[in-house]
C-alpha cells in the first residue's frame, strides 16, 4: 500500500495535490488543498489535472487554493512560531516581570523549571 495519493483521473499516476469536491444542490464543482484522508465521494487531481479542471456548463468552479500564496512557511514564518513557543514556555519569567508572584505556571513556586523543545520535521517531499 503506497503512502502517496495518486491521480483519480485515469492513466494518470501522478502524486495527487489537490480534492475535487461537486456540490450538485449548488452546481459547483469546489478544488481545494489535498484532504487530509481520501473521501469516497471526492477526487484526487495532480497538479496538471487541477489546473485543466472544467466544470460542465452552467456550473461554477470555486478554487480554495491562492496561486499568490507561498505554499509553503517562510523563513519568518517559522522563525515567529518558534520565539512563540519560546515565550509559551516560561510563563513565570513574564509574571515576573510584570511585578506578579510567577502563579499559574507550570512548577511554580516548586522551584520547577519548564523548558519547551522544538522539533525540526523533515518534509516528505525532501
Amino acid at each position: 500500500m503506497s503512502l502517496v495519493r495518486r491521480c483519480s483521473r485515469t492513466a494518470c499516476g501522478r502524486p495527487a495535490v489537490a480534492t475535487l469536491t461537486y456540490v450538485y444542490a449548488d452546481s459547483t464543482a469546489v478544488l481545494g488543498p489535498l484532504a487530509t484522508y481520501a473521501e469516497p465521494h471526492c477526487y484526487d487531481l495532480c497538479a496538471e489535472h487541477s489546473e485543466r479542471l472544467t466544470a460542465p456548463r452552467g456550473w461554477d468552479v470555486v478554487r480554495l487554493t491562492d496561486g499568490s500564496a507561498p505554499s509553503r512557511p517562510s523563513g519568518d514564518d517559522l522563525e515567529a512560531l518558534a520565539n512563540a513557543v519560546r515565550e509559551a514556555a516560561r510563563p513565570h519569567d513574564r509574571a515576573a516581570q510584570a511585578g506578579g508572584t510567577g502563579q499559574g505556571g507550570a512548577g511554580s513556586g516548586t522551584g520547577e523549571t519548564r523548558r519547551g523543545h522544538l522539533r525540526v520535521l523533515r518534509s516528505p517531499d525532501s
